[in-house]
């Protein structure tokens, strides 16, 4: 393939990622049925539309999400990605790993994941603390210190 011509734009699937490791994991442990059905989906996932004003003092909207893999081992723990290319899934997958990653080292926190389509770089340090708040507005009936800990 010559470099003028155009390569076709394969999309990850970090979600399917997600659910094929645990898979596997759960084959190898021999997980229980009923539990690995609970475990392989998220328990919530919230997506959100917001506007905030610009430097420039336009109104621009946002996307964002929060999704929150599991909650049996306690509050749910996540932080936000701020990417052009986040997407549900992505977010979905991240929530899911975090469950683990908090299982395996004993810490009493479920998995949760944020995400907002956004190119921070492209944003004033202003503009992304507004954008920040606000998405922490929109999902406020989400987090609190005994659900949710951004």
């Amino acid at each position: 393939m010559s470099a003028t011509e155009l390569r076709p734009v394969v999309e990850a699937d970090e979600w399917r990622t997600a659910q094929a490791q645990f898979d596997e994991a759960a084959e190898i442990i021999k997980l229980e049925p009923w539990l690995r059905e609970v475990l392989r989906e998220v328990q919530r996932e919230f997506t959100c539309h917001f506007p905030v004003r610009m430097d420039s003092g336009h109104l621009r909207n946002f996307t964002g999400y929060r999704v929150q893999h599991n909650i049996n081992r306690g509050p749910a723990k996540g932080g936000i990605r701020y990417h052009p290319d986040v997407s549900l899934n992505e977010v979905k997958a991240l929530a899911m790993w975090m469950t683990w990653k908090c299982a395996v080292v004993n810490i009493p926190f479920g998995g949760a994941k944020g995400g907002i389509i956004v190119n921070p770089k492209q944003l004033s340090l202003n503009e992304l603390e507004h954008m920040t708040r606000r998405f922490a507005t929109e999902i406020s009936i989400l987090i609190g210190a005994d659900r949710d800990i951004p």
